[in-house]
């Protein structure tokens, strides 16, 4: 292929569409990431773990993320880093109604499908939770979900380290600490990008992956995508805790948060709230991340503690370490935007993550290439937003809480 592509953002988006390329035969492939690192520390997916799973209010995203799913399992460049421990989904006895349709809803989605024949198991009593999940001795009174051992979790940051090292075996140029501040173009053909360095990179075509800051670039993309977080926090276990917890399954209590058995290497657990999460409105409306996002809101704490409390008690006072919050780029209907970009030729924009992408690392490189090489967006839900603002915070049918300016909280750094 004699195109030559030129990708800004070196995260889950930009490495999953540099790779599949690479692997299409396109000879000419950079990449630029402003990070140090790949992932970079502000990267959506430097994480420790992701979850793996196929529950979907929309049966299209359910096939997606089956599909993902199996090269998760089978394909030697993502399997070391995949844990199929299972999912253990529900909700706490003060749970809202909302959260209760979304998982019916979610149920729904799977229980039918051949895939996950004898691969769910209802959990109506506190026995269930012990069948299934004996390590968890926190209350979880009234709680009530279902079990699905057809998932799991990633390594999220060991993932991309390994599709890094892929693209760069196959030919693609990466290049880190390279920041691009502006587009070039000869009319309303792109024809490249400029850099923080002054550095001009030309290219046949321009992918955009930037996630949360993709407004940065590119004003136009406007109030589609808004700039969105939540709460990520550690605990540190010892060797001896982390064994004892070893194979739970990713355990997610709808109107709470979540968590993930310990890290095998480091003994980190990994606890995140839900909710509808935190923004960073600036002065033209639009939120944008945040350089600094070690600094965590108050009433994150305590969100932690309350799920160690339910779940893993004896942890529920431990120190909270390595805590941040996650930035990712929101739609209003969460659903992804992977268009070329109206009135510009040559440039596709990849974004709209919603906090679900993730898990469709080894395939979102196909879905760009399949719309670069037809010359449109022939999938509805994936079309450029324009005139669909990002404005009902909150309102998503699968989250909880209302949406907060972090310029309103008080937040702190810990350790």
């Amino acid at each position: 292929m004699d195109k030559s592509i030129l990708i800004v953002g070196g995260g889950t988006f930009g490495l999953s569409t540099a790779y599949h390329l690479a692997k299409a035969g396109y000879r000419s492939i950079t990449v630029l990431e402003k990070g140090d690192t790949i992932p970079s520390p502000l990267s959506a997916g430097n994480d420790l773990n992701k979850i793996i799973r196929a529950e979907y209010e929309s049966p299209d995203y359910a096939e997606l993320a089956l599909a993902a799913m199996e090269e998760w399992r089978s394909n030697p460049l993502f399997s070391p880093h995949f844990r199929q421990v299972g999912y253990l989904l529900g909700n706490s006895a003060a749970a809202p109604e909302k959260t209760r349709r979304t998982l019916a809803k979610s149920l729904a989605s799977i229980e039918t499908n051949p895939a996950f024949a004898g691969q769910i198991t209802a959990i109506n009593s506190r026995d269930d939770i012990g069948a299934v999940a004996p390590a968890l001795d926190g209350p979880m009174e009234g709680w009530v979900g279902y079990f699905n051992r057809q998932a799991g979790y990633a390594r999220a940051s060991d993932a991309l380290r390994a599709i890094h090292v892929a693209v760069k075996e196959l030919g693609v140029h990466v290049i880190l600490r390279e920041a691009v501040v502006s587009l070039e173009y000869d009319k309303d053909r792109c024809t490249g990008a400029m850099t923080t360095s002054g550095s001009r990179y030309p290219a046949d075509v321009v992918i955009l992956t930037l996630g949360a800051s993709v407004a940065n670039v590119l004003p136009s993309i406007g109030r589609q995508i808004t700039a969105r977080s939540w709460v990520v926090a550690h605990v540190q276990l010892t060797p001896e805790e982390a064994a004892k917890l070893e194979g739970i399954p990713v355990t997610y209590s709808r109107d709470l948060g979540y968590f993930f058995e310990p890290d095998q290497k480091t003994g980190l657990l990994k606890v995140s709230p839900s909710g509808a999460g935190y923004i960073n409105r600036g002065k033209d409306g639009i939120s944008v991340p945040l350089e600094d996002n070690t600094r965590i809101p108050d009433e994150g704490q305590e969100a932690v503690r309350r799920i160690l409390r339910e779940h893993l008690p004896s942890l529920a006072d431990r120190p909270l370490i390595k805590c941040k919050i996650c930035w990712c780029a929101d739609t209003a209907d969460t659903d992804y935007v992977i268009d070329f970009v109206p009135g510009k030729q040559g440039l596709v924009v990849v974004t709209g993550d919603s906090g679900h992408a993730f898990k469709m690392l080894p395939v979102i490189g196909t879905w760009v290439k399949t719309l670069i090489e037809s010359g449109q967006q022939t999938s509805a839900r994936w079309k450029w937003k324009e005139g669909k603002e990002n404005e009902e915070f909150g309102e998503v049918s699968w989250r909880v809480g209302k949406t907060k300016d972090l310029s309103d909280i008080h937040t702190v750094k810990l350790p």
